[in-house]
């Protein structure tokens, strides 16, 4: 069983990439209906705090530049851009033309606003935006980004983390009103959002790249359950559906009008030791019981009974394809007799009690998942009082730092290395939702932040990789296989490994 892992499935990508394509339109026609996971908690991106929020908001803007859909950088509002030789200076020429939702022209001014705007101290994601010390204008639409260190991710954070926005509307509407009526560059414009039932927008006519998007509307609905996903796309109300499981995908194979597509993401599954109860004599702050939980949990047994062996136990915080992945450190394994003696040997011969919590809906089978965790840990002597709770609210509590002891989570990787999940987990800033307090992993991620030589950032990885094994801040647990379904009638959809919806290529038929 456990061959039948991602492996397998990654050879079959390119059948299901080519099962999903199709001919390009002449004109934005039809409308393309998405499913989310949850209700984004917000469509502006300073403050969204998860993928459906980032899926539903990216479609209204755009950043300077673009990840593409095979990974390379491309560009977008920045037309071209050359590099200093230290690394410290990007100089960047603006796209020319190129008009807000409401009319406003985009300028350097408007980089140079929303740059501002994002190091403000209540945006989520402040840390990717204040990476960049200055901007110099150098006119209307030329701009020099400087740094204090070169940053070997600088156009990926950019590329993901930068919303463009424009100050005469934002001025003149505030933050609330710009809340509730976003506007930016992008492919999309927002039309209306009826909170826990749709989002809708409309095609930007006025949308600067030629010939996109493809669809007249697009349509997002909140539908927290896989199987209520499932349904949806079965009977045509929905285009694309997206975190399925493994049976339910199977169940779909042979729906007619419907495609599904299987792959391996950049994403991991894992509980979180919180580190906001350090001090308080919570037994998860000895290195001893955290390692003797991960002992306890049998995650190929999970994976087995569960997702019918689609996925892969982990070693650590990294998945296989990432940048210094170290194949030297192994899972931990399960073995409960290890466990019991780290646990007498840390003080705690009898076990504990302690809390975690978890959201619902948001990922395939992670309530039951989380359940057969809590029985192994009974296993051993440890009783876990687990909380489920709806995702929407689960998320504003994470965001908030106001979760258990422990909790479970998942974070996926756009960036193509590590460092974003590492630095939103354990980085010590606001959208380190656990708080981990470490000087030895925060020494090494700054290390890794501004090395720009890849050959050594592996290393730095490596390194990172085995302390993390040794001191565990999580109990880890897998890397999924992901299964979406996709109406027939969608044509050019090309899945992403970070599991991005970037729409403005996709078609809808007859």
């Amino acid at each position: 069983m456990m061959m039948k892992r991602i492996t397998l499935f990654a050879a079959v990508m390119t059948v299901l990439m080519f099962m999903v394509s199709g001919g390009a339109m002449a004109a934005p026609k039809g409308t393309l209906r998405v499913a989310l996971t949850s209700s984004p908690n917000s469509l502006d991106l300073c403050y969204g705090a998860d993928r459906n929020a980032s899926n539903a908001g990216w479609r209204l803007y755009n950043s300077l530049v673009v990840v593409n859909d095979d990974g390379m950088i491309e560009p977008a509002l920045a037309e071209s851009w050359t590099v200093s030789e230290d690394g410290k200076e990007y100089t960047m020429k603006l796209r020319k033309g190129v008009k807000f939702h409401n009319g406003e022209d985009f300028t350097a001014d408007s980089v140079i606003f929303s740059w501002n705007r994002g190091k403000g101290k209540d945006v989520t994601w402040r840390k990717k935006w204040d990476i960049v010390k200055g901007i110099d204008k150098i006119d209307d639409f030329t701009i020099k980004l400087k740094l204090d260190a070169p940053s070997p991710l600088l156009l990926r954070q950019v590329s993901y983390f930068w919303n463009i926005v424009p100050e005469g509307y934002l001025k003149e509407v505030g933050e609330e009103g710009f809340i509730k009526h976003p506007v930016g560059t992008g492919p999309f414009r927002f039309v209306e959002w009826k909170k826990g039932d749709r989002l809708v927008y409309e095609a930007n006519p006025d949308y600067w790249e030629a010939g996109k998007p493809k669809v007249k509307k697009l349509i997002f609905r909140p539908i927290g359950e896989s199987a209520t996903r499932m349904a949806a796309i079965k009977t045509g109300e929905m285009d694309i559906v997206s975190r399925l499981s493994s049976e339910e995908a199977e169940m779909l194979k042979g729906a007619s009008g419907v495609k599904v597509v299987a792959y391996p993401v950049d994403r991991v599954f894992y509980i979180t030791f919180n580190n906001l109860t350090s001090g308080k004599g919570l037994p998860t702050e000895n290195a001893l019981v955290r390692q003797a939980m991960n002992y306890a949990v049998d995650i190929d047994a999970i994976i087995d009974a569960l997702f019918n062996g689609h996925g892969e136990p982990l070693s650590g915080f990294f998945v296989s394809t990432n940048l210094g992945f170290n194949k030297n450190v192994k899972p931990f394994g399960y073995d409960p007799e290890k466990a019991k003696a780290l646990l007498k040997e840390a003080g705690y011969p009898n076990g504990f009690k302690i809390e975690m919590a978890a959201p619902t809906g948001a990922y395939s089978q992670f309530e039951q998942v989380c359940e057969a965790i809590q029985g192994y840990l009974a296993e051993v002597g440890i009783e876990m009082k687990l909380t489920l709770m709806e995702s929407g609210k689960y998320w504003d509590l994470e965001a908030k730092k106001e979760l258990p002891p422990m909790f479970g989570d998942s974070w996926s990787c756009r960036e193509g290395e590590p460092l974003e999940r590492l630095e939103g987990t354990l980085g010590g800033w606001k959208q380190s939702y656990s708080s981990w307090s470490d000087p030895k992993i925060d020494e090494i991620l700054a290390k890794v932040a501004t090395m720009p030589d890849e050959k050594e950032r592996a290393k730095l990885y490596m390194e990172l990789q085995q302390y993390m094994h040794d001191n565990p801040p999580f109990i880890y647990l897998y890397q999924p296989m992901t299964f979406e379904a996709v109406s027939a009638k969608v044509k050019n959809y090309r899945p992403r490994a970070a599991e991005d919806y970037y729409l403005k290529n996709v078609s809808v038929g007859d």
